[in-house]
């Protein structure tokens, strides 16, 4: 009987340590890099189809209201993910003059910039920022066009959602609708890279091309036209604390025609 409890005791051992195995197999192990639940700078895809495209001209306060202003948004649909803790990359080799090439000229402010932020936080890389800078755009514009302000508020510092907001309800307040459409965003180029500490400021400025036209209560057209495309200029600025568990750059300051 002993020599029974014996076996049977080890096989289930061996059982319970193979389960264990697989477990470990299958979910991995915690190695302090995961990916964090929840990115608003993540770019995401519903029903396997890309995201709503539509948004509005964006500068400091800008106007307008997507023909697709009825569909919700929530702030896990359609997302844009800059560099961050979470992302591995190889930081550029400083020797190299080429460094920053498509992104800054050698040895030019902005270029010193760039190396800051990568000595501080080397996960950055500036490809990645330029790509997920443009999606944000394309975002943070779509979601003021639909008055989404859940979306607006996780990308935006509180003064830039404050300025965002008060737009939003004027413009609900005078019954206007804005049909706005991305054709295409040419250009995101990089004006100003400063890090002060590990608060980390990167303008970008964007030329893209829009078709919009701005409706009034009666359906009349105010402003626009619904079928010119037009070329439009923003300059935006990004902030984020480097090496902070907090993936999130935000918007804080926005310039139109510059």
């Amino acid at each position: 009987m002993q020599d029974s409890f014996d076996i049977v005791t080890i096989v289930f051992l061996c059982l319970a340590v193979f389960v264990i195995w697989r477990l470990r197999s299958v979910l991995g192990q915690r190695t302090g890099n995961e990916r964090p639940p929840f990115d608003p700078f993540a770019r995401r895809e519903r029903d396997g189809k890309p995201g709503d495209a539509p948004g509005t001209p964006a500068g400091a306060g800008p106007n307008g209201q997507s023909a697709a202003q009825n569909s919700e948004h929530t702030a896990d649909d359609n997302v844009v993910r800059l560099p961050g803790p979470a992302n591995d990359t190889h930081a550029p080799d400083r020797a190299d003059p080429e460094r920053w090439k498509g992104f800054a000229e050698s040895g030019s402010p902005v270029a010193r910039g760039l190396d800051a932020i990568v000595a501080a936080e080397p996960s950055f890389d500036a490809r990645t920022f330029r790509e997920g800078a443009k999606g944000a755009y394309e975002l943070i514009v779509t979601a003021f066009a639909q008055g989404d302000r859940k979306t607006l508020k996780g990308l935006l510092s509180r003064e830039v959602f404050e300025g965002f907001e008060r737009a939003i309800s004027e413009r609900e307040q005078r019954g206007e609708v804005v049909n706005t459409t991305f054709v295409s965003v040419d250009i995101a180029d990089f004006v100003v890279v400063d890090l002060q500490g590990l608060l980390a400021q990167i303008t970008v400025r964007f030329t893209s091309k829009l078709i919009t036209a701005t409706y009034d209560v009666d359906g009349k057209v105010i402003d626009g036209a619904p079928d010119a495309v037009v070329d439009v200029t923003d300059t935006w600025t990004f902030s984020r604390t480097l090496r902070s568990r907090d993936p999130n750059w935000l918007l804080i300051a926005t310039e139109s025609g510059s």
